[in-house]
């Protein structure tokens, strides 16, 4: 595929990631910020694409995956503003401390779901929770990687099935 007719079918893409985009940030300036961001890694990895394959899933995928590892990078920290006379942030570590008292509850709550699910499940789905990857909790417990992935659906399946009635209550 030639770079001219790549950029026409990727610019025809331009409503649909920018929904997609808008359905994972929930907000329009990080939506904007996130197509941008999908848009130069598509153009920079033009060569990786295969003009046999669907160009909407191959940049999905690119958005999905960037979405994803900013989260992961985010999570880690949360910025405090200092109203010192210098005014300046902070990067701080999250503090279970700083968690109001009713989420405390819902933080018990779901902890004690995740203890109720069978060891097979609870050991890869903890794993996950904790930042791992799967294949890595498929090193870690000598498992094939389509085994840890089942047994993490299967975790989910019945954490959301078990958690309805707690779903529908908030």
């Amino acid at each position: 595929m030639k770079t001219a007719e790549f950029n026409d079918q990727l610019v025809k893409l331009q409503d649909k990631l920018t929904c997609f985009a808008l359905m994972l940030t929930t907000d329009e300036e990080k939506a904007k910020d996130l197509l941008q961001d999908t848009y130069v890694k598509a153009l920079s990895n033009i060569d990786k694409f295969k003009e046999a394959s669907n160009l909407k899933a191959w940049t999905y995928t690119i958005m999905k995956n960037i979405f994803i590892n900013d989260y992961r990078k985010n999570f880690r920290y949360v910025l405090v503003f200092d109203s010192s006379d210098e005014a300046f942030l902070l990067n701080r570590s999250r503090n279970s401390s700083d968690i109001e008292p009713d989420s405390r509850l819902r933080e018990k709550e779901l902890l004690a779901a995740v203890e109720r699910l069978p060891e097979e499940y609870k050991a890869p789905f903890k794993l996950l929770v904790e930042g791992y990857k799967y294949r890595e909790i498929a090193d870690l417990l000598d498992m094939k990687l389509g085994t840890v992935k089942s047994r993490i659906y299967f975790a989910r399946k019945q954490l959301f099935d078990g958690l309805q009635g707690y779903i529908d209550r908030c």
